[in-house]
């Protein structure tokens, strides 16, 4: 049964080693910003892992690309070689045989990977990543084949979607500004803190794409988890923010389940 959706995004300075001189970036006010993401994004996927021992991990990547428990990589490319897996048995066996962790493995596994063996060594992983330029209406299906095999499941299930917003909301921004950034940003954080899912839907593919807004697939594979559900998910937004300009929301999602459902 899927009984649980976590959301963060994958920004590499999640991981400490990667850190650098980020640290502070953000402004003396906001104090140490990476800090405090990460400890939003290990309490979602704390809440994930006190729910489901199976995960099915969402991420956006150039193509289709799904990937098994076994999936190793190294942030090598990010500046340290840090290894993570998308389960321990295959770490254990990647730190046995060196050179066979995946310095090309995409960030969403990546992230995803470091986030399980901080929080849940014993949680076993898969993960799908969906196409950048997916249309909406089959990301929506996708979500909801998704919710379907999942709720066969006699077992708790639980989905992590790793999604960034915007990344042109300031000067500074990986994608520098783009005026039309911060409405969207705000009608994205409205719509995730809400459980909105048709609003979710409603993001245009190609003003995300020259908005840099990476996680659009993955934000509507996730509305499309939900879309049948009679009530709106409950939704505990644990982070909001765009410390380094780009825009970037943790949060736990389950379903709104009522009484009739035997629940």
């Amino acid at each position: 049964m899927f009984s649980i959706a976590a959301l963060v995004p994958s920004p590499p300075i999640l991981v400490p080693e990667l850190c650098g001189d980020l640290a502070h970036a953000a402004g003396a006010d906001s104090g140490d910003a990476p800090a405090v993401l990460r400890a939003a994004a290990l309490t979602a996927v704390g809440a994930l892992a006190a729910t489901a021992r199976h995960w099915t991990v969402i991420g956006v990547g150039a193509d289709v690309q799904v990937m098994r428990p076994d999936a190793v990589g190294t942030f090598r490319g990010f500046g340290a070689d840090v290894q993570v897996a998308l389960s321990e048995d295959a770490l254990l066996r990647a730190r046995h045989m060196p050179g066979t962790a995946d310095p090309q493995q995409p960030l969403p596994a990546l992230i995803a990977g470091w986030l399980r063996g901080q929080v849940a060594p014993e949680a076993v992983a898969s993960m799908t990543l969906v196409a950048a330029d997916t249309p909406a209406d089959k990301c929506a299906r996708i979500g909801a084949e998704l919710r379907t095999t999942l709720d066969s499941s006699s077992e708790p299930t639980g989905v992590l979607v790793i999604a960034d917003g915007a990344a042109t909301l300031t000067l500074g921004a990986p994608g520098y500004l783009d005026e039309r950034a911060a409405d969207v940003q705000s009608a994205l954080d409205r719509a995730l803190a809400a459980g909105d899912t048709a609003g979710l839907l409603a993001l245009d593919p190609e003003l995300c794409a020259e908005l840099v807004l990476s996680g659009r697939a993955a934000y509507q594979v996730l509305a499309g988890l939900f879309t049948a559900d009679p009530q709106a998910p409950s939704v505990e937004t644990l982070y909001r923010d765009a410390p380094f300009g780009v825009g970037y929301q943790v949060s736990v999602w389950r379903p709104n389940r009522s009484r009739g459902d035997g629940l």
